[in-house]
């Protein structure tokens, strides 16, 4: 498992197993007979979060240079982004809301100094919705995690 987290729609924790490319969402509601749903993704998955709706799980496949977008709450794979940077490294990601885009959540690289933010409302911004809609240059040859608060106007990598 290279990520755990919990979903806000079911008893289910979402794991990202990382050399099979499949995302399991396990149902913890009987303890003595757990189910296991596996979502295809991609593979070689690594770290990931939560959205701001905490509807969709955003984990990155960072051999393949990309982020897989899991819906919780109708169970499957929405979309496999390209992110235009070497070996995507989220930790959680951050999200903010754009002027132009609207809700984003953004993924530094480990392999470079790119950090993409992706378009995360498909009700709002469809044409945006699971795109990366900038490519910002950071001052580094590369990051781990990216993180802000909601209150701040800061981005951190």
């Amino acid at each position: 498992v290279a990520s755990i987290v919990a979903s806000h729609f079911a008893p289910e924790w979402v794991l990202s197993i990382k050399e099979t490319g499949q995302v399991w969402l396990v149902d913890y509601s009987d303890p003595n007979s757990p189910g296991i749903k596996m979502i295809e993704a991609e593979r070689f998955l690594h770290d990931g979060g939560w959205d701001s709706t905490k509807r969709y799980f955003l984990v990155a496949a960072n051999a393949r240079n990309k982020i897989a977008v899991i819906d919780a709450k109708e169970k499957k794979l929405v979309a496999l982004i390209d992110t235009g940077g070497i070996k995507p490294h989220p930790g959680r990601g951050a999200n903010w809301v754009d002027p132009e885009f609207g809700p984003v959540w953004a993924s530094g690289h480990i392999g470079d100094s790119v950090v993409s933010v992706i378009g995360t409302d498909p009700v709002n911004h469809p044409d945006s919705a699971w795109k990366v809609v900038r490519k910002i240059n950071a001052l580094s040859s590369g990051n781990l995690f990216i993180k802000t608060y909601p209150n701040s106007k800061w981005v951190w990598l």
